[in-house]
């Protein structure tokens, strides 16, 4: 018994040893970075792109690549709260005040409480979201978990092919291995044809985790149990919580989260709330890997 445990163990700090050799050839084959491509090229980020990849280097290498390109652009850590919560109004998308068993941030979702049309925003929104998800994972944890609740959502409220494709687009490709689960709880019987479509979208390991959840299905219940303590969750997803969303409380938070989310990538407060000023921003606060 013992010689097995060993050779379990030998294994698994081989396979650690290849895949911090991995995460060095990535390193490697990127060259130099500076700035928030530097603070943001972690190894813990290397690994996660690594994942979604297969561990093939040369793949990995493309997809962070264009990561960069689109955060070099896109600029989400300069979001701030003021500028998209208009779109939060209804609480459509909002953290948690609670953690999954596993200590994961929890992001609920829900597509029925659409507020707005311009699909900019809506991104922007969902962005600064998942940004501030990241930003208040606790320590060694690195992904987070969506709850999707379909209360009110219609065909005549539905989201665009368009929105639902973009949202993969962005989680797949520039948050790769940030989502753990995602549990769709009660979807109607009017989604299954949207979701025929949508589900193409979807990589093989996204795919993996989507889960559907329906009350009275034993397993699916069970399941998703397995994940959240019953006293936490909202009775919405079969807890025994009260799911309330108050706009001006989440507001404060995030006003306190965005002097967070400044000062950890170096931003001056008033030049990230200006979206300009000078292209020179102080040396960054690094992220530990």
């Amino acid at each position: 018994m013992f010689r097995r445990w060993g050779n379990s163990q030998h294994d698994q700090d081989t396979d650690e040893q290849e895949h911090d050799n991995k995460v060095n050839e990535l390193k490697t084959a990127l060259g130099p970075l500076s700035g928030r491509s530097l603070q943001y090229c972690t190894d813990a980020c290397l690994k996660r792109y690594l994942v979604a990849r297969n561990w093939n280097v040369e793949k990995s290498k493309k997809m962070l690549e264009e990561t960069l390109r689109w955060r070099s652009t896109y600029k989400p850590e300069e979001i701030r709260w003021h500028e998209v919560a208009v779109e939060g109004e209804t609480g459509k998308i909002y953290r948690a005040n609670f953690h999954d068993r596993h200590g994961r941030t929890v992001l609920i979702l829900r597509p029925g409480m659409q507020n707005t049309s311009s699909l900019d925003n809506q991104m922007r929104h969902l962005v600064y979201l998942i940004e501030n998800a990241i930003l208040n994972l606790p320590e060694g944890q690195e992904q987070m978990a969506w709850l999707i609740d379909f209360t009110g959502w219609s065909l005549s409220n539905n989201v665009p092919i368009k929105s639902a494709r973009e949202t993969i687009n962005i989680l797949q490709n520039h948050y790769p291995e940030r989502l753990a689960i995602a549990f769709l709880y009660s979807p109607p019987r009017i989604f299954e044809a949207f979701w025929k479509v949508v589900r193409y979208f979807l990589d093989p390991k996204t795919f993996q985790k989507v889960k559907f959840v329906y009350p009275k299905n034993k397993d699916s219940v069970e399941l998703m149990s397995s994940y959240f303590d019953s006293d936490n969750l909202p009775t919405e997803f079969g807890g025994k919580a009260t799911l309330q969303y108050d706009h001006e409380e989440f507001s404060r938070q995030m006003v306190q989260d965005d002097v967070k989310a400044a000062k950890l990538w170096g931003l001056d407060e008033h030049q990230a709330n200006d979206r300009g000023g000078a292209e020179v921003a102080p040396e960054p606060e690094y992220l530990a890997s």
